[in-house]
């Protein structure tokens, strides 16, 4: 078996970021500490100016879904979060707050949603609770092409909308402009925090039918949002200009405008470093290198993002929201132990991360209130001779002497791994330490790198192609996982479906059996965790913390586990 070392692979990497570092920097070497002992941090500021410009960089290139139904990945949401906002906000103990949208609910089933007044689009039309049922009904209708469906699913007669069967949706009865009543079908805890919370321009949308939105200048070429800044200008792939929206209904924003510019990663220090970038979430592989310039604070804050490798056991029925269990290769419980054990995530995470990250035992992060204790789940620590056990126990042997496995049918077992591939050096290094961790047990395993965009589309279309495959999840303000993990979800991507999964999910959100006791929810939850852990369809590798560079310059920018502040708080002092 022809092995490669990790260590060189890292010495090979360490080499390339200190080459790039030394292209595109410098900066002088005085250390920024960042803050990650969990709590709220605020970036040292001075006085704000009166309006100015701030450049917010991103290190990959937005699919252009610039519309809360319809998004996909986090880059476009990074642009979102930049012109538009949500009925509700969380606080720092993801609790819901009122905030466009207040409520008022007797039993968990029938809620009375009533919004301010005043509130205006970029546009000039005002928000209505219209445009907020307008959102709902697109999502529940059969021709959304969106993965939101399940934040409105539960409302009493979305699943006829979604049907064909009904025209509306029988449980949204509206009061008048700005008074709405929802009905669930079902009381449950979470039915706040799982609804859909983002409106829809009716204005923008009215005359578009549902199939081609997407597609829609309204959601690439010119959104419109209700936040503190608009969309100006997009140059699709380079940059996207926002300017401050006079109207916006809590004031005037202290900035005049963003100027969002999409970077390559090799050229991200050489940018913060000569002042072209006052605001970037980065990657860890330049961590390190931008605490060490003198014109950058590094914020360093606890994030509710995981990282994956995923098992394709089968596949999802988009029409009849259905998954089935058809795929074989890796159905043997067995082989995915050990492929599981095979990975060191200790070294991996260490070699890729930079110190940003700890190995994750399960679907939840730790900072998480739900989050198992390691006593609770199946750990999957590295161990390649229990791996070598344990894939020798399902048939899996050298038949022909080459060093890698055959399947128990006697047939050459070749492991395909997928990783989307963008500018960021490291991945395809740390992609290929994860095939060699199963090449050193004896699994042959090949690497396909693809263009990211296109990598998620063929994640969730099923493509034929996708065998084992790289993610990130990020666990939201309600800690209910069913959209990730029940087997009626499109983003349950390795297709697991368990029907025992199902029940403890649906238990967890049942009022008869948690009713307002937290710790009886989250025990549901760790048995979950426990269930997950031993099905194994994921190997759950990494959790990261979310890092954050700010020009000395930026002020008024606060974090905590639920996020950045508004940009309608940031300001510059000079």
């Amino acid at each position: 078996m022809k092995k490669k070392s990790l260590l060189l692979m890292l010495s090979m990497l360490l080499v390339l970021s200190a080459f790039l570092a030394a292209c595109s920097s410098d900066s002088g070497s005085d250390t920024n500490d960042g803050d990650a002992d969990g709590d709220q941090a605020e970036a040292p500021a001075g006085e704000p100016a009166e309006g100015g410009t701030i450049t917010y960089g991103i290190e990959a290139v937005p699919e252009g879904l610039f519309n809360w139904a319809f998004y996909g990945i986090a880059t476009d949401k990074e642009v979102l979060d930049l012109f538009d906002e949500s009925l509700i906000t969380y606080d720092e103990n993801l609790t819901p707050q009122p905030h466009i949208a207040s409520w008022e609910t007797e039993d968990n089933k029938v809620y009375t949603f009533t919004f301010e007044q005043g509130v205006k689009w970029h546009d000039g039309e005002e928000l209505t609770v219209h445009d907020w049922v307008f959102a709902l009904e697109t999502i529940a209708d059969p021709d959304y092409d969106g993965p939101r469906y399940t934040n409105v699913q539960t409302i009493e007669g979305a699943p006829a909308k979604n049907d064909g069967s009904a025209e509306t949706i029988s449980g949204i009865n509206v009061i008048d402009d700005y008074t709405v009543e929802i009905t669930f079908d079902e009381a449950r805890v979470n039915n706040l925090e799982n609804v859909w919370q983002y409106p829809m321009s009716r204005a923008q949308f009215a005359d578009i039918p549902v199939a081609e939105m997407s597609a829609s200048p309204q959601v690439r070429q010119n959104p419109v949002g209700i936040g503190p800044f608009k969309v100006e200008n997009i140059v699709p792939g380079e940059s996207i200009e926002l300017v401050k929206f006079d109207d916006y209904w809590q004031g005037e924003p202290k900035l005049d405008s963003i100027i969002v510019q999409v970077l390559d990663s090799s050229t991200v220090v050489g940018a913060i470093g000569q002042g072209d970038i006052d605001m970037i979430d980065l990657a860890p592989v330049n961590g390190q290198e931008v605490e060490a310039l003198d014109n950058i604070t590094v914020e360093v804050y606890p994030a509710l993002t995981y990282y994956y490798v995923g098992f394709k056991l089968g596949t999802f029925n988009a029409q009849t929201n259905e998954i089935t269990e058809d795929k074989d290769k890796y159905a043997d419980l067995n082989l995915r132990k050990a492929m599981a054990h095979a990975i060191n995530r200790e070294e991996w995470i260490e070699a890729f991360f930079f110190g940003y990250g700890l190995p994750v035992n399960g679907p939840v992060p730790s900072n998480h209130w739900i989050a198992a204790d390691s006593e609770d789940v199946n750990v999957y620590d590295y161990d390649p001779e229990l791996a070598k056990q344990l894939l020798e126990e399902a048939g899996y042997v050298d038949v022909d002497g080459d060093g890698f496995v055959e399947d128990p049918n006697g047939e050459p077992f070749v492991a395909k791994f997928s990783h989307y591939a963008t500018s960021n050096p490291t991945f395809e290094a740390r992609s290929q330490a994860i095939v060699q961790y199963w090449n050193d047990i004896g699994i042959n395993a090949e690497l396909e790198m693809t263009e990211v965009n296109l990598y998620y589309e063929m994640v969730e279309k099923d493509d034929p192609s996708i065998e084992t495959f790289f993610g990130g999840w990020g666990t939201g303000t309600d800690p209910d996982p069913t959209a990730l993990w029940g087997s009626d979800q499109i983003w349950n991507y390795p297709r697991w479906k368990n029907e025992e999964s199902d029940k403890l999910l649906a238990d967890a959100l049942n009022l008869e059996i948690v009713g307002e006791d937290q710790d009886v929810r989250k025990d549901l939850y760790v048995q979950w965790q426990e269930l997950v852990t031993s099905e194994v369809p994921m190997i759950f590798i990494a959790e990261l913390q979310d890092i954050t560079a700010l020009s000395n310059r930026m002020g008024g920018v606060t974090f905590d586990v639920s996020g950045k502040n508004s940009p309608y708080e940031w300001f510059v002092t000079e």
